[in-house]
């Protein structure tokens, strides 16, 4: 496998995008009071993690001078577009803050003229291959880093969300998004990029028209009282995140990602298991649990693409025998709540579970099988606890992912987010990343581009390991 390298990208403009307001409305030079968006136990949960980075790539449609046409149509568009977003979208204008006097933090945001705005950085990469790392080819993990902004994150005030456009001139562009993932899971994160890509794409279509609703699928639900928590989780997770804290209990800092030469050695690449692909595996799979297990079970395609990368993953990684592999499946709680809350609840809403077995498990013949059958069982089992949250489930999960002599695989995204469906009117994405799993451990997944029901998977690991993974992958996919 050749990896070339290109990093070189230059910072043209940074900003800051605020909510459109008409400016004939009457304004106060008094700022209205801040309005603060609670943080529930989904979001607690997550307080100390680090930022979830995506990128979307962007295929120049036209053969017109490309520098040219994106300053005077696509950034402009984009920036108007992304401020009436930001109308339906107020809580991503503000701040995540911690005032002396409130018992926990929350977003604080003013709903008029003095909000704070986005961070809109606009940058250009002279020297990258669009079609290189718009592709499913090996690369190095540290290429896209440049491609996605920094969030900003001190003690005392921490943004929600942060915006990077970066040009290839005469190829494309990409859009980075930084998002805090105490404020947004991957469905709400998606469902904003969406509502801004709709308003994007009208804009583009009216001209002169200026549309500011969203559709009801794309209008996000900011009700907290939808959510109960009689018994102050949301609490009980702070107090457990703060009591490692050092002199400032309320620091907003998160825990530290890795230094960039800890990804000198990683590399990512791309690998798509279509409809016919994942049928293969599953009949596979079957035909040895109707021998093992008595009968053949009915598995979802996210349990037969999940048990084939989890059991690739760790003979690529040549791990102890009796090393002890944990894994976390997250699931949607939306529609797991009683009463079930709206599908466009805007906020944290998963719960996970953890899995365990021995590395050994994995690498027997009838590894695939093994983690198909403890997958399937795990998702039909998923406890109350992680549902409506618990002080147990939480402090056991932290204890678990901290224990030495281990290997830990979890799932970032979803095939049911559509992320591919994020139209800004010049056309579908060319390629979705979750640039963070090269931080977490985790592999990241979406449908695939043509809709066809398959999954796209992002794998990091150290080129070594990637090679070898590259091979079980091929090889699982031949008839036998």
């Amino acid at each position: 496998m050749n990896i070339i390298s290109s990093r070189c990208v230059k910072i043209r403009e940074v900003t800051r995008v605020t909510p459109f307001f008409d400016s004939t409305a009457s304004t106060n030079d008094n700022p209205l009071p801040s309005t603060a968006l609670a943080l529930t136990y989904f979001d607690t949960k997550w307080f100390k993690f680090p930022p979830v980075q995506r990128l979307f790539f962007y295929r120049n449609q036209t053969s017109d001078n490309d520098s040219i046409r994106f300053n005077s149509e696509i950034l402009p568009q984009l920036k108007h577009s992304l401020s009436l977003a930001l109308l339906h979208y107020l809580p991503l204008a503000g701040h995540i803050m911690w005032p002396e006097l409130e018992t926990k933090p929350a977003v604080y945001y003013f709903p008029d003229q003095k909000c704070d705005g986005v961070s809109f950085v606009v940058a250009e990469s002279s020297d990258a291959d669009f079609d290189r790392v718009s592709g499913d080819g090996i690369l190095e993990a540290a290429e896209y880093h440049p491609l996605v902004p920094q969030l900003s994150i001190t003690e005392d005030k921490a943004e929600v969300i942060a915006i990077q456009i970066t040009l290839f001139p005469n190829q494309g562009f990409s859009i980075g998004v930084s998002a805090h993932h105490a404020v947004l899971d991957g469905k709400s994160t998606t469902l904003f990029i969406k509502s801004w890509a709709y308003l994007c794409k009208q804009l583009k279509l009216q001209q002169q028209q200026q549309q500011t609703y969203l559709p009801p699928e794309l209008t996000p639900c900011f009700d907290r009282t939808v959510v109960k928590d009689p018994d102050g989780i949301d609490m009980i997770y702070l107090k457990h995140w703060m009591s490692g804290s050092s002199s400032n209990r309320r620091s907003l800092n998160v825990m530290p990602v890795k230094p960039e030469n800890y990804y000198s050695n990683l590399v990512r690449m791309t690998f798509e298991l279509n409809r016919e692909d994942i049928n293969k595996l599953r009949e596979k799979v079957n035909k040895v649990l109707y021998s093992t297990q008595g009968g053949a079970q009915y598995l979802s395609s996210f349990v037969i693409t999940c048990a084939h990368v989890f059991v690739w993953l760790v003979k690529a990684r040549d791990v102890e025998a009796n090393t002890t592999v944990r894994f976390v499946i997250a699931t949607d709680c939306r529609s797991r709540l009683d009463p079930p809350i709206p599908a466009n609840y805007f906020g944290n809403c998963t719960g996970g579970e953890f899995g365990e077995a021995k590395a050994s498990d994995f690498m027997q013949e009838n590894g695939v099988a093994f983690v198909a059958h403890k997958l399937s069982d795990l998702i039909k089992g998923i406890k109350q606890g992680a549902v409506l949250g618990s002080e147990d489930e939480f402090l056991n999960g932290m204890a678990k992912m901290r224990e030495a002599q281990q290997l830990k695989i979890s799932v970032a995204g979803s095939n049911r987010f559509d992320v591919y469906g994020s139209d800004f009117g010049w056309g579908r994405p060319e390629k979705v990343e979750v640039v963070s799993i090269d931080t977490t451990g985790a592999i990241s997944l979406a449908e695939t581009r043509d809709g066809g029901g398959g999954f796209e998977i992002g794998v990091v690991l150290e080129k070594q390991q990637m090679e070898v993974f590259a091979s079980l992958f091929v090889d699982a996919l031949k008839d036998r």
